[in-house]
């Protein structure tokens, strides 16, 4: 049965924040489509005028205006008012929260660190540590070894986190190669295929720039035939390789990851029911195209047609294909260079 019609936004450009901010303050007791409508088409710049000159004539911030709960709300609306209040956010800010909920949770997604400290530059990563020591007066560092019980993820992310405060600039196949004969002799190399060597790993992870990761996980393939990701799911793994595992996924090809991700949300056989908004929000201005290239390749449907056969019809669908169909912005990426 073929899925049912969505309407697909139109992105026309002007720059009449204060009529915007005038219907959007008044449409904001009803429906979202309105306010739908004037942000999704918008540049990151003007989104970031729009929630200002709100602001000034209002006297309280769009975005957590948006976070205001509604005790009447079906769940779709509010999923939808969620996912415009992550859109109005700047990209920096955004990840603080998400970061923020994902160690309040009570079982802690650590999904989300992970794509936090492996997808952004370590300028970024610097800024959203400042966001999030504004908004919540705590330091995410801190706040990541605090997390109770004890995880081997909060020893990677400690390491991702020295990575990025002092790396090198410039990748070099030499050290790739170098490394990637070390993960192999500590790894699926040592006599009698033990557990990979905790201490080297985190050695690498905390002198490696994200880049250069890749430069030695593709090493590695090349010099072993096989993904480094693959030793680590022989056999009987252990809660540090089943770690290391999702970032070595999420650094070596994070279309194939976040695709995945899209797909196992909408089809609701994820367990991870925030990721939806998150990677289709986070991704917009980063690389979506590349990512609903590759959803289109494995799964055999646009991205865009799978959310509108999944997800019932309303102002969440509207807003969910509106970004799918949304031409690439021209805003600074935040994305690894």
């Amino acid at each position: 049965m073929p899925p049912m019609a969505t309407k697909i936004l139109t992105f026309p450009t002007h720059n009449n924040f204060e009529s915007d901010c005038r219907e959007i303050h008044d449409s904001l007791s009803g429906g979202l489509g309105h306010l739908l409508h004037v942000l999704v088409r918008r540049s990151r710049l003007e989104i970031l005028q729009i929630r200002g000159t709100y602001r000034e004539m209002y006297g309280e911030d769009l975005a957590q205006r948006l976070q205001q709960s509604d005790s009447n709300a079906v769940e779709l609306y509010t999923e939808a008012r969620r996912a415009l209040m992550l859109f109005l956010l700047d990209p920096y800010e955004r990840d603080a929260v998400l970061a923020c909920k994902a160690i309040k949770q009570d079982e802690t997604n650590y999904g989300v660190l992970v794509e936090i400290f492996t997808g952004r530059k370590s300028s970024h990563i610097e800024l959203i540590k400042r966001a999030y020591l504004a908004k919540f007066r705590r330091h995410l560092d801190q706040d990541i070894v605090n997390i109770e019980p004890p995880h081997p993820f909060q020893r990677i992310l400690g390491a991702l986190a020295t990575s990025h405060k002092a790396h090198e600039v410039d990748a070099s196949q030499h050290i790739a190669k170098c490394d990637a004969r070390r993960l192999y002799e500590t790894g699926e190399g040592q006599s009698g295929g033990g557990a990979v060597e905790e201490a080297v790993v985190l050695e690498i992870l905390s002198k490696r720039s994200i880049l250069q990761l890749k430069y030695t996980l593709s090493s590695y393939w090349h010099i072993y035939g096989h993904d480094y990701s693959e030793s680590l799911k022989r056999g009987s793994s252990s809660e540090f390789e089943d770690a290391l595992y999702m970032v070595v996924k999420c650094i070596m090809n994070s279309t194939d990851y976040f695709a995945e991700k899209l797909y196992q949300c909408i089809e609701g056989k994820s367990r991870d029911k925030g990721a939806l908004i998150r990677v289709m929000v986070s991704r917009a201005e980063v690389d979506l195209n590349a990512i609903q290239s590759f959803f289109k390749r494995k799964y055999g449907i646009e991205l865009k047609d799978s959310i509108a056969k999944s997800i019932p019809p309303g102002d969440y669908r509207e807003f969910l294909v509106a970004l799918a169909t949304k031409p690439t912005s021209s805003a600074p990426s935040t994305e690894l260079d």
